[in-house]
């Protein structure tokens, strides 16, 4: 493990902005433990089906409020995409090119995981499985992926989006929730949220990429007017209280996402930039970057097959001994809180389980290519500014480099400039990038 962290350290750059890394991995996380935590198999009469303790235990809201944490994946992701097409720009990529990689990346684990269940699905079926518990299970696995059709049309609109003002998509979500909730009048007209509502975020990640998003005075104002906004309008326009769809309620904040859920989550883009400066303090620790590192490789792994973790662990737990408390039983009391957590290793275990079966669809690596840092891997890399804080003598290196343009100037093939800084260390450059947010090139030689 040492030697683990020891070569990850050296392969990092001096310049890479580690917190940007840990904003995504703490998003990855949050959704994780979020879906852990306030999501129940429940075992009855033969039949599994999906529960929630914030239907029957309202009080618990705001959990709901720390795990979802999905803005924050967005405004990174808004970040590094517009970072990565102005790199490919640069090295004259065409966008199709660039998108049909970012695309590739994206797709091949969702293949994986739908293939997977599919068969997974037809099996049950043929032997006997009640339909209604094929289908819960089912809907638990592929229902996440909704943000990977979002996350897809928004990288292919990432040109677009790096002009338009955050204000844009904002207004799109208030004038859907007036007529929506104002003039009582739902219809699929509302469906419009669910790409304006995570534009918001995504606009704010491109503005942060030009700059936009300096100073700690930017952060609080996100993080405090988004947070008021957010607890007045649950506390006097009658939105839910939870921030998360709960099964049994007639309107979610999510589903779509409405004014409730995008407020907040200019809350949550507050706190990111506010939490920059003490990452990159923590960071500095070469075994917590490690865990941050290995969690970005990871990251679209993580995410695709948390459920069927869980999923796994309950349906085993049910053979030798029925229904265990805080696995299979309504999660309805204060007890099923208490013992909820105390199931979280053994979804954990399963889930690096299927990291070591699946994370291959990820880097798009054979089994046999499993090595993680190249040993020239340091001597290639490039420096990576800090987004909000630029690298001391980076941009005039760059000028020397470029013939006094600056880092922003075109780059030779094959060369790195200052602006290709991204958020997740790859696998190797003729692989691309492990998570779908940043661009192969930028990176250090890790696989």
């Amino acid at each position: 493990m040492r030697d683990l962290v020891r070569r990850i350290e050296a392969a990092t750059p001096a310049g890479r902005d580690r917190a940007v890394d840990a904003l995504r991995a703490l998003a990855i996380l949050g959704v994780v433990l979020g879906h852990w935590l306030v999501t129940a198999l429940v075992a009855d009469s033969g039949t599994l089906y999906s529960a929630s303790p914030l239907h029957s235990m309202p009080e618990l809201a705001p959990l709901s409020w720390v795990f979802q944490t999905l803005a924050v994946f967005f405004v990174v992701g808004g970040l590094v995409g517009a970072r990565s097409h102005a790199a490919a720009r640069a090295r004259g990529q065409s966008h199709g090119r660039w998108l049909r990689g970012r695309l590739t990346r994206l797709l091949r684990p969702v293949a994986a995981v739908l293939l997977v269940w599919a068969v997974a699905a037809g099996a049950m079926l043929a032997l006997g499985a009640d339909q209604d518990t094929v289908l819960t299970l089912c809907r638990l696995v592929w229902s996440p992926l909704w943000f990977v059709a979002v996350f897809a049309l928004l990288t292919a609109a990432t040109p677009l989006v790096t002009r338009l003002h955050p204000l844009w998509p904002f207004a799109v979500v208030l004038i859907t929730d007036l007529h929506r909730f104002g003039l009582d009048t739902p219809g699929p007209f509302a469906s419009v949220n669910v790409v304006a509502g995570w534009l918001v975020p995504y606009c704010l990640g491109t503005a942060w990429a030009r700059g936009e998003l300096r100073g700690r005075r930017t952060g609080w104002t996100l993080l405090l007017g988004g947070a008021a906004a957010a607890v007045g309008l649950v506390l006097w326009a009658g939105y839910p209280a939870t921030m998360v769809g709960v099964p049994g309620e007639e309107v979610s904040n999510l589903d779509p996402p409405n004014l409730a859920a995008v407020t907040f989550g200019l809350a949550q883009c507050g706190a990111a930039l506010l939490l920059l400066a003490p990452l990159r303090r923590v960071l500095r620790r070469p075994a917590l970057w490690a865990a941050v590192a290995l969690t970005n490789l990871s990251a679209m792994t993580i995410f695709l097959w948390h459920q069927t973790a869980m999923i796994v662990v309950t349906a085993t737990g049910l053979l030798p001994a029925g229904p265990l408390p805080g696995l299979h039983t309504p999660p309805d009391t204060p007890g099923w809180v208490l013992a909820r957590p105390a199931w979280l290793p053994a979804f954990a275990a399963v889930l690096l389980i299927c990291r070591a079966a699946f994370h291959g669809f990820e880097t798009g690596r054979s089994r046999g290519r499993n090595a993680l840092v190249r040993e020239d891997g340091p001597a290639r890399a490039a420096a990576w500014p800090v987004p909000d804080r630029p690298v001391p003598g980076a941009r005039r290196r760059g000028a020397r480099r470029n013939g006094g343009h600056g880092a922003a100037a075109t780059a030779a093939p094959g060369r790195r400039t200052a602006d290709e800084a991204t958020a997740v260390l790859p696998a190797r450059p003729s692989d691309g990038p492990v998570d779908p947010d940043r661009p192969a090139e930028s990176a250090p030689h890790l696989r």
